[in-house]
């Protein structure tokens, strides 16, 4: 018998009458048992050390960012940055279809789990999310990556605006229902998979996704709205505390460094990558770490490959391991990327030895913007103000390197707003001022560092040596670039120190490493152009402060 919705029902009531009705539903089921199910439904293999591996379909080995969209809604467009060309708008009606696709599925599903856990350390602001789905194995990545339910969640300020995220990874829409409404693919068929946030009835679909991200970053994005209309700025970075209480955050895009700077043996992490900061403090959004694998080596990252690596008994291990190679011996080629390079484990962050359990601090003494600016003109080390703070957190600057396999070697500019663009769907200057206030509330210390390249461009300079940066990274943490001296470059708008503990002081300043001068200036003045077309097209109309414009490179 086929699934007869209550169509005047709201979707809440539509889902719970569903539910109330199916055959087999199994709310929060206990890890092992989870695990259990996972090997049992043949939904990932045991590993030779007790991890599950699993593989996707190739549409699934990553985000699928042209499928991802927000429902708009008239109430509340406003607070949304349509021109972000991740905030793809969804209309109501196609979202009212999904929900009763995805209802009708589950109905027809043998199986339906459901799991019940929060999003947030900081129990006055934790979210509850309630996922449904018909696979064990993303019951157990949320299991994994959100929090348990705090006994205190009746003092969040979210206690009762619960999301609900419905999950069928495996399924395809019938795309000929979603003509015009959905993305019509290249010969003109339209998407039969959908990733879909309605922020203002607070639920989620991922719909034929089976990347393990898909879940994960959707609501990421529902926190990065939600917060700051309590007052709480959403960050993408990773935290750590030193031994004197003392919190520090990295923000930085993909290759700059974030994951091996803040794995630090003097400091307890407190998570990877998603964090709050309200007036308490920091706390970590997560339970769990979901990690990038490819290339990654014992003797670079043991923290990391311990986690994901380590010898357990599956039923205690459970640590998920996407689309790498592995042999069938049980063991994994980290290397090779036939798959995909977006390999991927999510496990526990109690897997890691160095942690602060509670996965909450104070307010950041220090922050880090990372880069790794491949033109070699960017100093390791720059001091920002609040205004050159609110700017390079606007721009999230890194460069890639684009064509080497063709020989072209050229650096490209990559901007990805506030470090995290596709997940961030309000207006920018929300963000930016936010930043601004809490610096100026909680005195915190911004620096700027560049891990990229140092007398030269990539392809004539050399990659920052790992351990100056190290020494740079403690020098801002523990405070001692406060009192130095500092020279402003004059064409980035940042302050540079003339000195920094166990740093040669000739590396500081980038055109010193550069044996051709002129070069350095054409190449810094480009960089420097690169960043003010951005802005204006980025951000032009949007009401950014003139003084955070004024310290845009190439104004």
């Amino acid at each position: 018998m086929g699934y007869d919705p209550i169509t005047t029902a709201t979707q809440r009531e539509q889902l719970d009458a569903m539910l109330s009705k199916h055959a087999v539903v199994l709310p929060d089921l206990d890890r092992r048992t989870l695990i259990q199910d996972v090997v049992d439904r043949k939904e990932a293999l045991v590993a030779g050390c007790g991890a599950l591996a699993t593989w996707l379909p190739t549409e699934s080995t990553g985000r699928s960012p042209k499928d991802t969209y927000i429902v708009r809604h008239d109430a509340s467009a406003d607070t949304i940055d349509w021109d972000s060309p991740n905030n793809i708008p969804l209309e109501p009606e196609t979202f009212d279809m999904l929900f009763a696709d995805a209802l009708e599925t589950l109905w027809g599903k043998e199986r339906v789990y459901i799991t019940n856990r929060v999003v947030g350390a900081d129990s006055s602001y934790a979210l509850p999310v309630r996922t449904i789905t018909d696979r064990a194995l993303t019951a157990l990545f949320t299991e994994t990556m959100f929090r348990p339910m705090p006994e205190d969640i009746a003092s969040s300020c979210f206690a009762d605006r619960e999301f609900v995220l419905l999950a069928l990874p495996f399924d395809k829409l019938d795309a000929s229902r979603y003509q015009g409404r959905l993305r019509k693919l290249p010969g003109g068929r339209t998407s039969n998979m959908a990733v879909v946030a309605d922020l203002d009835r607070r639920v989620g679909i991922v719909y034929g996704s089976a990347y393990a991200g898909s879940c994960k970053k959707l609501i990421f994005t529902v926190m990065n709205y939600m917060l700051p209309g309590e007052g709480i700025l959403p960050l993408h970075c990773s935290a750590n505390e030193g031994p004197d209480g003392d919190c520090a955050l990295l923000l930085g895009l993909s290759g700059t460094g974030k994951t091996t700077l803040s794995a630090d043996p003097r400091r307890a992490l407190l998570g990877d990558d998603e964090h709050g900061w309200s007036p308490n403090g920091t706390a970590n959004f997560e339970y769990g770490c979901y990690a990038k694998l490819i290339n990654l080596r014992e003797d670079k990252e043991p923290e990391i490959y311990n986690a994901v690596f380590h010898e357990a008994d599956y039923r205690v291990h459970g640590a998920i391991i996407e689309d790498a190679m592995m042999y069938p011996q049980g063991f994994f080629d980290l290397d090779d990327g036939r798959i995909t390079e977006n390999s991927r484990a999510s496990y526990p962050l109690r897997f890691l030895n160095n942690i602060k359990p509670s996965s909450v601090s104070g307010h950041p003494k220090t922050i880090l913007f990372l880069t790794a600016d491949a033109n070699g003109v960017l100093p390791p080390v720059a001091k920002l103000t609040r205004e050159e703070a609110m700017l390079w957190f606007l721009m999230g600057y890194t460069s890639k390197l684009a064509g080497t396999e063709t020989g072209i070697t050229d650096p490209v500019s990559t901007f990805s707003r506030f470090f995290a663009e596709p997940f961030m769907p309000r207006n920018p200057d929300v963000y930016a001022t936010m930043l601004g206030e809490y610096m100026d509330r909680y005195g915190a210390n911004v620096y700027l560092v560049n891990t990229g390249w140092s007398g030269g461009p990539f392809g004539v300079g050399a990659r920052m040596d790992i351990s100056l940066t190290r020494e740079i990274v403690q020098a801002a943490l523990s405070g001692a670039l406060e009192d130095v001296e500092y020279v402003e470059d004059p064409i980035f708008h940042v302050m540079v120190p003339k000195t920094c503990p166990n740093v040669p002081s000739e590396v500081l300043w980038p055109k010193n490493t550069w044996e051709d001068k002129n070069a350095y200036d054409e190449r810094a003045k480009k960089l420097a152009s690169d960043f003010a077309k951005h802005f204006d097209k980025a951000y032009g109309d949007k009401g950014i402060d003139p003084a955070v414009e004024a310290a845009c490179p190439g104004k």
